[in-house]
């Protein structure tokens, strides 16, 4: 990390797409919150939502919309079952999609799970300043996806460059 660079506290929501959990049962958003905070962000808000594309989109949006989000990070629905509607719900919001990010996760996904990685459609992308990351709700995959992709690239301090600087709404 570049030494003379200032840590950005970053305000983050936290979405899980499941027909099974709750808040009292939402491991995987318990632990995302977890490591945002053990990271130095806020997680400004929290919900789990049902598989309903409508639903997600609309949750979506309105975070999108609000100057006081600038990470949406979901879990969950983003496999290959008929009700996984996360990918038709949220990339059509997008402005800019982070192709690698899927590909690099996927990649890394390869090293633990072979070719099973191949049915992961986890996807990332910024819009309206936001950056929106989608993993699978599996919590080995959620934490894969934090340590080794968004971690680094929600740290204003990593280098040669990060997502922070594509982020700032207010222009601080």
């Amino acid at each position: 990390m570049a030494a003379n660079k200032s840590f950005k506290a970053l305000n983050i929501a936290v979405l899980t797409f499941s027909d099974k959990r709750d808040s009292s049962n939402d491991s995987t958003g318990d632990a995302i919150q977890q490591w945002a905070e053990q990271a130095g962000h806020n997680v400004a808000h929290r919900e789990v939502i049902v598989h309903n594309q409508h639903l997600i989109r609309a949750a979506v949006c309105q975070l999108i919309a609000a100057d006081e989000i600038d990470v949406v990070l979901t879990n969950g629905g983003t496999g290959f079952a008929p009700d996984n509607v996360t990918q038709a719900a949220i990339e059509p919001l997008l402005d800019a999609k982070v192709d690698g990010f899927g590909e690099l996760f996927r990649m890394l996904s390869y090293e633990d799970i072979g070719s099973s990685s191949l049915q992961s459609r986890a996807f990332a992308g910024i819009t309206n300043r936001t950056f929106i990351a989608a993993v699978p709700g599996s919590g080995g995959a959620a934490q894969l996806a934090w340590n080794q992709l968004l971690k680094p690239q929600l740290d204003s301090r990593q280098g040669p460059c990060n997502f922070v600087g594509h982020l700032l709404k207010g222009g601080a």
